[in-house]
């Protein structure tokens, strides 16, 4: 019989589910982090919440582990790459909670213009001087979103409709999206920041937006401006808030979630946690409550059990660290890898919004299964964008939810290699290609980088420059990336026309930093310098 833990609370239909199947359930809800290390070996799965950290130790220490499930959205507190190392299945529910976090966010919007919370407060305690909580109406006000994904959409929906006006900004999102939704684009966030009586953000939290609105950013907002965050904590620089908002800049914020947050087991005896956000009066502050609806704690309840009771008994589910693909992945792996890597250049590389990504086979490839490979190009393109949660399982969906077009197509005609993939991005204003290769089962090479010939290998540091073709970069590029300690691995250069632009992959040992990246770019004849990342 199978044995799984679930460490932190969750719905109990979830877990008599399981047990109505013959699983042994135990339920030792806020256990701490050591005592889950000493009684992790002894279960076959592991379902948490936020609260629990499943860590590079906590994994080794479970080796009969099968499966880690989170009942709710993003897998940020679990080591899916450890997981995947050991096998370990990973599987959540994003779906199950987006109405609920939405619905906080109108909520939060209401309470900060209007003084709810205070004005509640303060009734509680015999104080009626309702001259105390004039607030402002939220019609004809503008909201500023952060992230029009699911979320941000449900959110944008439910202020049109309180006849709010709308402006969201997603780079990655096509201009059609907005277009259905009714809403204005704004090119940047600073445009953003510059128009809006409230802001809310509804992006994931990956590397490149952790601070994306701090001292800069705040100071670029409207005198009055209210700040709503319910998605992840880190992401809005806590000082520079709480300061903006000391020194009446900003007016309010409400904020489900902080960069470190508390213990939510404990009793207020018990409880050691304070933020000085919430020493603020126009600070309403919520305890990560995004998903905490009857319906949304039904719906990842059940939705992470049943997929945990399919890892169980062997079955393919929709795991995130797992594409969903027929016969033996090993045999697709050296190609689900190449189409990743492909999938990942274009944002490295460009900026251009990309409205329709095809992926083409030629050669034997094209005559199998190609839907994981596929997805793997989609996820690499994704991930590159900055969504860290994208899986193979998810990633055509969140692609169709940024209004870009999937189309796959197959040739089996092919001259010079015996099989070759080839991604093709359209953009409002262009067509750009990469295309590679497999050799001799796993040998990958890139062999055309957006219309120049090459044969390079996708190394994890390469530079990718551009440069007008005369004598003398190669040796420039050289001797700067060499007085910087920086040692060339590889280096292949191609041109389509002698005197015209050339472009290189040069792979290199260490990551370049931003200051050399800018060097490179001030080398006369250098017109373009990109970091790629494999």
């Amino acid at each position: 019989m199978a044995r799984i833990i679930v460490t932190d609370k969750m719905a109990p239909d979830g877990i008599e589910y399981l047990k109505s199947k013959g699983f042994e359930v135990d339920t030792p809800f806020g256990i701490s982090q050591e005592e889950l290390l000493q009684v992790i070996e002894n279960y076959d799965a592991l379902i948490v919440r936020s609260a629990t950290k499943v860590t590079k130790d906590v994994i080794e220490r479970g080796k009969n582990l099968k499966v880690v499930g989170r009942a709710g959205n993003g897998v940020d507190n679990i080591d899916v790459e450890e997981c995947t190392k050991r096998g370990i299945a990973v599987v959540n529910t994003p779906e199950g909670n987006i109405m609920a976090a939405a619905e906080l966010t109108v909520a939060m919007i209401f309470a900060i213009f209007r003084n709810i919370p205070q004005a509640h407060h303060a009734a509680k305690n015999r104080d009626f001087r309702r001259n105390k909580f004039v607030g402002e109406e939220l019609e004809g006000k503008t909201a500023g979103i952060i992230g029009v994904g699911k979320i941000g959409t449900i959110v944008a929906r439910k202020l049109l409709g309180i006849g709010m006006k709308v402006v969201g900004y997603d780079p990655y999102v096509a201009d059609e999206k907005f277009e259905q939704l009714g809403i204005t684009r704004c090119e940047n966030l600073e445009e953003l920041l510059k128009v809006s009586d409230v802001i809310t953000l509804h992006i994931p939290k990956s590397p490149q937006n952790v601070g994306l609105i701090g001292e800069k950013e705040l100071k670029m907002c409207k005198k009055g401006v209210r700040i709503v965050n319910v998605a992840r904590g880190g992401m809005i620089d806590e000082k520079a808030l709480y300061n903006a908002i000391v020194e009446g800049h900003v007016a309010a914020a409400a904020l489900d979630v902080l960069e470190k947050e508390p213990n939510y087991t404990k009793s207020p005896e018990e409880q050691d946690f304070w933020n000085p956000l919430l020493d603020l009066e126009n600070v309403v502050y919520t305890p990560h409550l995004g998903a905490s609806t009857k319906e949304a704690n039904y719906n990842v309840s059940i939705g992470v059990a049943k997929l945990v009771e399919g890892v169980l008994n062997g079955e393919l589910v929709p795991a995130v660290n797992m594409p969903p693909v027929s016969g033996d992945i090993n045999q697709l792996r050296p190609y689900i890898d190449l189409a990743e890597k492909l999938g990942s250049i274009y944002y490295q590389a460009e900026k251009d919004r990309v409205t329709k990504i095809e992926v083409i086979y030629s050669g034997d490839i094209a005559n199998i299964a190609t839907k994981a490979i596929t997805l793997a190009a989609v996820k690499g393109f994704l991930n590159s964008a900055g969504d860290p949660d994208v899986t193979y399982i998810n990633a055509e969906l969140k692609l169709r939810e940024l209004g870009v077009k999937l189309v796959e197509s197959k040739s089996s005609h092919l001259d010079k290699y015996t099989n070759l993939i080839t991604v093709k991005f359209t953009t409002p204003n262009r067509d750009l290609s990469v295309s590679g290769t497999v050799f001799a089962k796993d040998v990958i090479r890139i062999v055309d980088f957006f219309g120049y010939k090459l044969d390079f290998e996708p190394t994890p540091h390469v530079l990718a420059l551009q440069n007008i073709d005369v004598p003398g970069i190669i040796g420039k590029v050289g001797t700067l990336l060499g007085e910087n300690n920086i040692n060339i691995a590889a280096m292949q250069w191609s041109r389509n026309r002698k005197g015209e632009k050339a472009v290189s992959f040069v792979s290199v040992d260490t990551e370049v930093s931003d200051e050399i990246l800018q060097k490179l770019l001030q080398i006369e004849g250098v017109l373009k310098a990109s970091r790629l990342n494999f």
